[in-house]
């Protein structure tokens, strides 16, 4: 019996391990002054993923960056994850999304390197995931099942299925999934009070349910027959309907004296078909990119006011269409071993559009509508962009590595409608990084000069009922302009643990915040206020980043299989603000975000517990600071059981200790010139736990 129970606990603890062995058999490649740190497939299994997202999100001591799909272009779109040293050619498309359509059966390994090593989109970045996937041939895929519980008892499906099929140096692929999310279904409560004797003058209770299907199909197919002889195409579709119910019922003096509705019903379509096609030139490799992107949005959205017994008493509705289009082509060519230096030039061009239509009316209490006007709520805003790129690196030592770029960009921008403005942006964007590696370190310190993309949206005048929020638009934004210079150390600790430490200063010039409408007065020729705020630029600011990142196996210390994650970052932003001629910090900045994982993966179990949070964001407007705080700390655990190495199931619990999150909105009048407020608003919702049972299987 003794021996028996021997044999049973070497069968369970041998392939555990194996498998820390094998997470030792990790190099640091010091050749050409690159860093290079290699987790082979073996590492993850320990965590049994099913697609190639579950591995990155398992590399110690790295945090993935998806990227912005909103960005206009390439460049400012890139994430930091690669796949075979080539960055994906759709962009609609995050990059979590991308990497979840990838079976983990097809990764070879994961390398870290330093940016530099994967062309102009990356240089600077400290650390950059390149995902080399196998050359295995036949079919593979993930299925993956979710059923979510949500506190009303309502059951939220969702469904991905990714096929891969290869053939030689052909592959093809497809991906399906369906999601119900649930982004606000909450209870809680709204208390005005009067300042500074802080008399409640309304309370209201509110409840809101939310539903969003979402479904998304896309095909890819590839032609990868060398590293510089290669063809990319992909394509997309996607439907996203919104619809939100809110309800409250309004107490004065504890007494109930009327019913608010809200809804929004948003319908998003997107089409994107994306596509790469590389080959050799004059030693080097040329790569020509083309994209074509339209998204079409229509919200409609409505707030009415009810007597208790159902009466109408009036409100307010709005109709909002938007199209945006994209068309972009690039072209890139590199090289290594050009004189010793690795070099890459090219240019990218670009066409942009987005034609936006806002309808608002005030309803009266028999449903008669009467149009609102807003400073501009009918505009087309079109942009023509080019910019060319070079970037050259090379190594000064064994351990030491330089690298050098220059961008410059030139835009035409142009607004019609309700206004017209027109303008010609033209910037120069030079960057320089040193890399080194001493011993088991690794350390890069960079610099480079940034340029903010004006969002198309600013331009165009908006309203949220929910808050009683108008913004007006603002045709005479300018892109906000920074110069970034930032620190970078990392190293292993306690065999595959990571330890990384940033710091970095940004000097800010034009800051894009709020600032107040203003308008001719016909009379005087003097700007008068007219009631509106808007997206526009202050002057100049500063920055302060501090962020660390600490990853540790802990089976040295006893738990076996155990891991510890740790992050935390401090962003301290300065402005001199337009009201109080105060310095504050930028608008939408949190000052404090953490987040702290420990799990533990054994040969058939894993269990984990997280915590996140931040410090909440303030937003400073014309007449109110509007602080919000998220649900901090936020608590989730899982228990997960591997029925076999393709086939896992999981149960988990999101915002375990029933936390809530809280908003906190400060009046002044007639703006925040006055030196005291006068009324505040506090709301606070409770989205309660979320319960989730999901199923993921691998094949292939």
């Amino acid at each position: 019996m003794i021996r028996g129970a021997m044999i049973l606990a070497a069968a369970v603890g041998l392939p555990s391990l194996a498998i820390q062995a094998r997470a030792q058999e990790q190099a640091v490649d010091t050749r050409s002054g690159n860093a290079r740190l290699v987790f082979e497939a073996a590492f993850f299994a320990q965590f049994s993923p099913a697609n190639a997202l579950q591995v990155i999100q398992r590399v110690p001591g790295f945090t993935l960056e998806s990227g912005s799909t909103e960005v206009r272009g390439f460049a400012q779109a890139a994430g930091n994850v690669v796949i075979d040293g080539q960055r994906p050619s759709s962009k609609s498309d995050s990059l979590d999304t991308v990497l979840s359509r990838i079976p983990a059966s097809r990764v070879l390994r994961v390398e870290l390197a330093p940016g530099n090593a994967f062309g102009a989109d990356y240089a600077g970045k400290p650390q950059v995931a390149n995902l080399i996937l196998t050359d295995a041939g036949g079919l593979a895929g993930t299925l993956e099942g979710r059923l979510s519980r949500e506190y009303t008892g309502r059951i939220l499906p969702k469904g991905n299925a990714a096929l891969t099929y290869r053939r030689g140096a052909s592959s093809f692929s497809a991906s399906l999934s369906y999601q119900l999310f649930n982004m606000s279904s909450e209870e809680g409560f709204d208390r005005l009070v009067a300042l500074p004797s802080r008399e409640t003058l309304e309370f209201r209770e509110k409840t809101s349910r939310n539903t969003e299907p979402l479904t998304v199909a896309s095909l890819g197919w590839a032609l990868e027959e060398a590293p510089d002889r290669s063809v990319h195409i992909n394509g997309k579709l996607s439907f996203d309907k919104w619809t939100l119910h809110d309800a409250a019922r309004v107490f004065a003096g504890g007494i109930a004296t009327h019913d608010e509705l809200y809804s929004e019903d948003h319908l998003w379509r997107t089409q994107e078909l994306s596509g790469d096609v590389t080959r050799p030139l004059a030693g080097g490799a040329i790569k020509l990119n083309l994209l074509g992107t339209h998204r079409h949005r229509r919200n409609d959205d409505a707030f009415a006011s009810t007597t208790t017994d159902n009466a109408a008493l009036g409100g307010f509705y709005q109709d909002f269409d938007d199209y945006r289009d994209e068309r972009l082509a690039r072209l890139a060519w590199s090289r290594t071993g050009l004189a010793g230096w690795t070099v890459e030039i090219g240019a990218e061009g670009a066409f942009n559009r987005l034609r936006s239509d806002l309808n608002i009316f005030d309803v009266d209490s028999a449903g008669q509508r009467t149009p609102v006007d807003l400073p501009v709520d009918d505009a087309t805003v079109s942009e023509y962009r080019a910019e060319g790129f070079a970037n050259a690196g090379r190594a000064l030592a064994s351990a030491l590595r330089l690298d050098l770029g220059l961008n410059y960009e030139v835009s035409r921008l142009s607004v019609t409608g309700d206004v017209s403005a027109r303008r010609v942006l033209k910037f120069l964007k030079p960057k320089a990084s040193l890399d080194w590696t001493p011993g088991r370190w690794h350390v890069q310190l960079s610099g480079k000069r940034t340029v903010a993309q004006l969002r198309f949206e600013d331009f165009v005048s908006g309203a949220s009922f929910d808050t009683g929020q108008t913004d007006g638009g603002n045709a005479e934004l300018q892109p906000q302009r920074k110069w970034e210079f930032l620190l970078t150390a990392d190293r292993r600790v306690l065999g595959d643990g990571r330890l990384k430490v940033d710091l970095g200063y940004n000097a800010v010039s034009l800051v894009q915040d709020r600032i107040p409408l203003t308008m001719l007065d016909p009379e005087t020729g003097e700007p008068v206020n007219i009631g509106l705020d808007a997206p526009g630029n202050l002057g100049n600011g500063r920055e302060w980043i501090a962020r660390t990142n600490l990853d540790l196996p802990l089976t040295r210390l006893g738990l076996t299989g155990g891991r510890l994650s740790v992050s935390g970052s401090y962003l301290d932003t300065s402005v001199r603000d337009p009201y109080t001629l105060a310095d504050r910090h930028f608008s939408g900045t949190s000052l404090f975000a953490y987040s702290a994982t420990l799990r533990q993966d054994l040969a058939r179990f894993a269990w984990g517990i997280e915590m996140r949070g931040d410090t909440g964001a303030t937003y400073y407007r014309l007449r109110e600071t509007d602080h919000i705080q998220g649900i901090s700390p936020r608590l989730s655990a899982f228990v997960e059981y591997r029925q076999s190495r393709s086939t896992t199931v999981m149960l988990g619990i999101d915002n375990l200790s029933d936390a809530r999150s809280r908003r906190w909105r400060t009046f002044y009048d007639p703006d925040r010139t006055a030196p005291d407020p006068f009324r505040e608003e506090y709301r606070e919702r409770k989205p309660h736990t979320l319960l989730y049972l999901s199923l993921k299987h691998s094949f292939g």
